[in-house]
């Protein structure tokens, strides 16, 4: 099979690969699709995030979608065949975080496309069959494989305690950002604001779930009254004046990677009684998407402006550069002619 492979910092190799046998727990997908994620540039661009270093040849993608064609021992056959969205996590189901329905924190967790972990840019993957769900005719690859996007959305949103009638405060309008704005609106949220200093995605959030957006040059974001605030940038200050815009007894989710460290303002959670948490991945999020997905609550299709082959990754990780893009789509065995 084809592999795409970071082999250095932006340095992506074309390689051949022996197709994986699946362990009994395990199926075999052919990949259909393959988002390319923040994450994956970063790691193509710098190496490394945060503590995970990139020491040695590593496949990328963990936004994943794609046929079943084998199973291993413990696998029903039936499931070959199957379209499925990858859940690209192998957490240990032992650990106390797994055994508490916390999967997502388990310390011995293998992610796709987290240093040593291959990842989905390949024409194969393996993956837990319990992690492969299936997704019906009406969803997309292409949606499918940006379940995984959609549920930090979910998870984030979970967080911040979205109800129905709920005023919400999302800073950066990247695709997270967007994903979450759709989710929110879908929770019952009335008031979903999405502030972005980028003009072009401020435009793409009114059009993704957004009732207002705003430009955080020219609007004070800390003058804004919110249940809840989720940081969707990593940037200290929009994180900082975030926080300022939660009413009392409010609830701040952190998504977004940044800095590692900044000044919060301390006395002010103290004295308003906020709840401040961060977003690790997710859990028990896939269901919850493809219903979603389903009901035509979440619009994942419309956020895909560009498509590359396997040969083309560095273009598709370099896709975040062009105006006007949301989500770069890597799809092995790509034509044109297909999505004309």
């Amino acid at each position: 099979m084809q592999v795409s492979v970071l082999t250095g910092p932006k340095e992506i190799r074309l390689e051949s690969r022996p197709v994986p046998t699946p362990a009994a727990d395990e199926v075999l997908v052919q990949v259909t699709a393959v988002g390319v994620c923040g994450s994956d540039a970063h790691y193509y661009r710098e190496g490394r995030i945060g503590d995970h270093v990139v020491n040695g040849p590593l496949v990328l993608g963990h936004e994943a979608a794609g046929i079943v064609v084998a199973v291993g021992s413990a696998v029903a056959d039936t499931r070959i065949g199957q379209r499925v969205s990858i859940e690209p996590q192998r957490p240990d189901p032992t650990s106390s975080q797994s055994r508490a329905g916390r999967y997502n924190l388990c310390p011995a967790m293998e992610f796709f496309a987290t240093p040593p972990i291959d990842g989905a840019l390949a024409e194969y993957v393996l993956i837990q069959s319990v992690f492969a769900h299936s997704i019906p005719d009406e969803i997309s690859d292409e949606a499918a494989a940006l379940f995984e996007p959609l549920s930090v959305g979910i998870a984030s949103a979970q967080k911040a305690r979205v109800t129905a009638g709920s005023s919400v405060l999302i800073t950066g309008a990247g695709p997270v950002g967007l994903v979450t704005a759709q989710v929110a609106r879908a929770f019952g949220a009335t008031e979903v604001i999405v502030s972005d200093i980028d003009e072009s995605r401020r435009s793409n959030a009114s059009r993704f779930g957004a009732t207002r957006v705003v430009d955080p040059a020219v609007v004070d974001v800390r003058d804004l009254q919110v249940d809840a605030f989720i940081d969707a940038s990593g940037a200290p200050r929009a994180v900082v004046d975030g926080i300022h815009a939660v009413r009392p007894a409010g609830t701040v989710v952190l998504v977004g990677m940044g800095a590692s460290d900044y000044v919060l303002p301390i006395s002010l959670i103290q004295n308003r009684e906020l709840v401040l948490t961060g977003v690790f991945r997710y859990a028990n999020t896939w269901p919850i998407a493809r219903e979603l997905v389903l009901a035509g609550l979440v619009d994942l299709d419309s956020m895909v402006t560009a498509r590359f082959d396997l040969a083309g990754v560095e273009d598709a990780l370099n896709a975040d550069t062009v105006s006007g893009s949301i989500k770069a789509v890597v799809i092995p065995g790509f034509t044109k002619e297909h999505y004309a």
